[in-house]
């Protein structure tokens, strides 16, 4: 399998690393893996996560997720990529690819603003592939000295999901996505000890011409193994109030995986 899709909005956020300095601060990635606390401006997170069954059936489930942060004295980016894949009896029941990146530019240790872009590329979600940008306010409004903290946001932006007409389930009617959204997040993080953590991420975008609406929620909980190792078990929904014919408006995942911390 040959994976060939761009993701060009993951570029848009790089060029403002040249005008920031190295110092590190509030902001960094907490780490559950027990690994090296000293300051640095690169941390980041690795995931992965196989499943592979034989004998009456016969199936394979693959997830992956990179997550990065690189965090300045102005500027903290947040760049993200994840893949699924799963086979059942040869046949693919499951296939995506996303990215996304996002850039805040901190006032002070609390608030900031954003400029954030999404891609995703879901071969049975009934869309060709969906994407958005969106630009707005955020605010850390609870944190505490281990780690923990409470962050809020909300911003307007702009949403393109182009609808698949190649799909065996395209029928006449079937519309594109597209229109100014805006755009929701709240994001809750809290260290149960030296070697786990509790997340917890809402998002929703809501489209203010038609009013749909694509809400995301991710929970998870990180315990570390051994040095920079840790388990993660993790379950996601999300919810599409409006969708191609034929394609379900909820999505769940729940996934076990090894998360290697850098």
């Amino acid at each position: 399998m040959t994976l060939k899709y761009s993701l060009p909005l993951l570029a848009i956020l790089v060029a403002n690393s040249a005008y920031a300095d190295d110092e590190f601060d509030y902001s960094a990635a907490p780490s559950a893996s027990g690994a090296d606390k000293q300051d640095k401006t690169w941390k980041g997170e690795a995931e992965l996560g196989i499943l592979v069954t034989t004998g009456n059936s016969e199936a394979t489930n693959i997830n992956g997720k990179l997550n990065i942060v690189h965090n300045m004295d102005k500027w903290r980016n947040t760049y993200l990529l994840q893949s699924l894949y799963t086979k059942s009896d040869d046949e693919t029941t499951a296939e995506q690819y996303s990215g996304a990146a996002q850039g805040d530019y901190k006032f002070n240790d609390k608030e900031f603003w954003y400029i954030r872009g999404a891609y995703e590329k879901d071969r049975f979600s009934g869309y060709n592939y969906s994407s958005s940008v969106t630009s707005g306010y955020g605010s850390r409004v609870w944190q505490t000295e281990d780690g923990s903290f409470l962050e809020l946001s909300a911003g307007l932006g702009y949403r393109s999901n182009e609808v698949d007409k190649d799909s065996d389930d395209y029928e006449e009617g079937d519309e594109s996505d597209r229109g100014v959204i805006t755009r929701l997040a709240g994001k809750f993080e809290y260290d149960i000890s030296k070697t786990a953590i509790f997340r917890q991420e809402l998002s929703t975008e809501v489209g203010l011409e038609d009013g749909g609406s694509i809400s995301k929620s991710i929970t998870s909980l990180q315990a570390n193994i051994i040095g920079s190792l840790a388990m993660k078990l993790s379950y996601t929904i999300q919810y599409s109030s409006q969708v191609p014919t034929d394609t379900e408006k909820t999505d769940t995942e729940t996934s076990v995986t090894l998360l290697y911390s850098f």
